[in-house]
């Protein structure tokens, strides 16, 4: 594979050049893994609302979704990726994984968080763009690679926003007649979606953490200033997942419709207030042991995790209702149980 930078000659603003072209790419690499991610589980989402009969709003407001917009959505998240500097993103994967292994361990036995998929989006996007910075670096051909990877992930963010939106369309009218491949195979593996996403982010995220780890060193130069940079890091993130992961009140089955009632009035607000947590405590941090273009990065962040949550309200709602359902199921399963044991 030839290098393109070898047949240009040595200009002083051509590197500049071809770096802004690496972090574009790796920017938008990174938004097409959160677009094939939201296509995916629109997919799932939609399946289960149609057959639940009580879940027909949700249905056809996943079904309303302009999808018009979801190029728009790549590009703006591309280029908020390509802002942000490798250091936060990489806080940013680091802060998202100690959270969700934090929640995950916190879930009962046989739950898992729907919510989980939609809250990771921005994270997702800033550990992929993470692992090709770690990868790549110093590669002779890594402009080239990251053409390469830029039009598969392209390729495939395409092929899965074609498929929900298939899905959306005819999936109803496909699944009762029968002759249509894809709707026949979603009809009887479509619930391993979830199962399949859990283990693509989690391959995804163990190696965003250990390209994070190391961008992260590059900047010692010697390990008195990595504890001086890592301690207050670690106790930092330690106390926000402590609070984050406050446990919330146990409703006895009885008051299921009032937990439901109360949990529609408030909306996504919690979701939006973790995130200003979230991004407060980082905040806070690189005042303290950060530089100022650390600080500005943030503000970044802060406005790409609000633009991820925000396209994506209508399944997040849905993802809530999912996971209310599970849980009343769980606690049903387990009430029952100690009846039958005393």
């Amino acid at each position: 594979m030839f290098s393109l930078v070898s047949w240009l000659p040595a200009l002083p603003g051509l590197a500049w050049g071809w770096a802004l072209l690496d972090v574009l790419l790796q920017g938008l690499v990174g938004a097409c893994a959160v677009s094939v991610l939201c296509s995916l589980l629109k997919v799932y989402l939609y399946i289960q609302c149609l057959n639940n009969p009580k879940r027909q709003a949700e249905k056809e407001a996943i079904q309303a979704q302009r999808w018009v917009l979801e190029p728009l959505h790549v590009v703006v998240l591309t280029g908020v990726l390509a802002l942000v500097g490798s250091r936060v993103a990489a806080l940013v994967v680091l802060e998202f994984s100690l959270r969700a292994v934090s929640t995950v361990l916190s879930l009962g036995k046989g739950a898992h968080s729907s919510q989980l998929y939609l809250l990771c989006q921005y994270s997702l996007g800033c550990g992929v763009s993470c692992s090709l910075s770690f990868l790549l670096e110093g590669a002779p051909h890594g402009t080239c690679n990251l053409v390469l990877a830029a039009g598969l992930a392209g390729l495939l963010a395409t092929y899965a926003r074609r498929l929900a939106h298939h899905v959306c369309t005819l999936y109803e009218l496909h699944s009762r007649a029968r002759y249509c491949g894809v709707c026949i195979l979603l009809l009887a593996a479509g619930h391993g979606i979830p199962r399949l996403l859990r283990n693509a982010l989690a391959v995804t995220f163990a190696v965003a953490d250990l390209a994070a780890v190391a961008l992260i060193n590059q900047d010692f130069l010697s390990t008195a200033e990595a504890v001086r940079f890592w301690t207050p890091l670690t106790i930092c993130y330690t106390l926000l997942v402590i609070y984050m992961q406050g446990s919330p009140p146990r409703w006895p089955p009885r008051c299921h419709v009032l937990a439901e009632e109360l949990r529609h009035s408030t909306g996504g607000w919690p979701v939006y207030q973790t995130v200003l947590v979230r991004m407060g405590g980082l905040f806070i941090l690189l005042l303290t042991v950060g530089r100022w273009t650390d600080v500005l990065h943030v503000l970044v962040s802060l406005l790409g995790e609000l633009w991820c949550l925000l396209r994506t309200g209508v399944m997040l709602e849905a993802c809530r209702q999912q996971d209310f359902t599970q849980q009343s199921r769980l606690d049903r399963c387990s009430g029952s149980g100690s009846e039958e044991a005393s």
